[in-house]
């Protein structure tokens, strides 16, 4: 089984190597010490987020912070595609649903959308609270996931934002991919791109307006269905995401 994860600050994990102490200190080590209870010599990693994995053994436990002794340190590097999930804004927790399920299956960064029909609207203090759980929902997910590298969450975009993002995107040799309920292409299909970004574009639960849409083509994005079922917006880009990760062969063994 593999080691349980905790999240360290970006360049806190500079220099160490093995043989080196660690102290994991905060929200980190109260959970590892209280919540998960554990003791001198379990395995645990730690990452930085941003691709620096240490391979620990826990030396000491004190009241909050662990000593941590380095046995091994892995920098996994950024992949060459970046898998981005454009996530409508959805009633209820199916938001959060999405982007945490698409972060334990491997997406680079979410990018929260203001649709045209979203139910849901972040504005004021209500967009920075709501962007804080994204964050938190994403930040859990990481670290559920093992991962090294930790997705970030940009500020939310409206559908001209959004259409100046897909402007850029394949400006910059990227693909966007919508997935849209009447595309004739499968996603299985759509064209990847060697480096760059892939953004996958998610509807709320009203489906995505045909001005929106054509909107976003304009601006370079292609639609793509993801097969014969249709899918609920917390689904969707959890699928559309699997499916693209392990074209780009991230999901190989070995």
């Amino acid at each position: 089984m593999s080691a349980p994860v905790f999240l360290a600050d970006p360049g806190t994990l500079t220099g160490l190597e093995p043989g080196a102490r660690y102290r994991l200190e905060g929200a980190e080590a109260r959970h590892a010490g209280i919540v998960q209870r554990r003791r001198v010599g379990e395995a645990v990693d730690v990452v930085d987020g941003a691709g620096v994995r240490l391979h620990c053994v826990i030396a000491e436990v004190e009241p909050g912070a662990l000593a941590l002794e380095v046995r091994g340190r892995v920098v996994e590097p950024a992949p060459a595609v970046r898998v981005v999930l454009v996530q409508a804004l959805a009633k209820g927790d199916r938001d959060e649903l999405a982007i945490e399920a698409a972060t334990e299956v491997g997406v680079d960064a979410v990018v929260p959308w203001q649709a045209q029909r979203s139910i849901v609207i972040w504005r004021g203090d209500r967009a920075a609270r709501s962007r804080a759980k994204w964050l938190a929902t994403v930040r859990a997910a990481t670290k559920q996931a093992r991962r090294a590298w930790l997705p970030g969450v940009t500020e939310a975009v409206t559908t001209s934002g959004l259409a100046a993002l897909v402007g850029r995107t394949v400006g910059d040799g990227g693909a966007v991919l919508v997935l849209h309920e009447a595309a004739e292409a499968p996603i299985a299909g759509a064209a990847l791109p060697s480096a760059g970004d892939v953004l996958l574009v998610v509807g709320p639960e009203g489906g995505i307006d045909d001005a929106e849409l054509a909107e976003l083509c304009a601006a370079g994005a292609e639609t793509v269905r993801l097969g014969p079922n249709v899918l609920r917006t917390s689904t969707a880009g959890p699928v559309a995401a699997a499916l693209v990760c392990e074209r780009l062969g991230r999901w190989a063994v070995g």
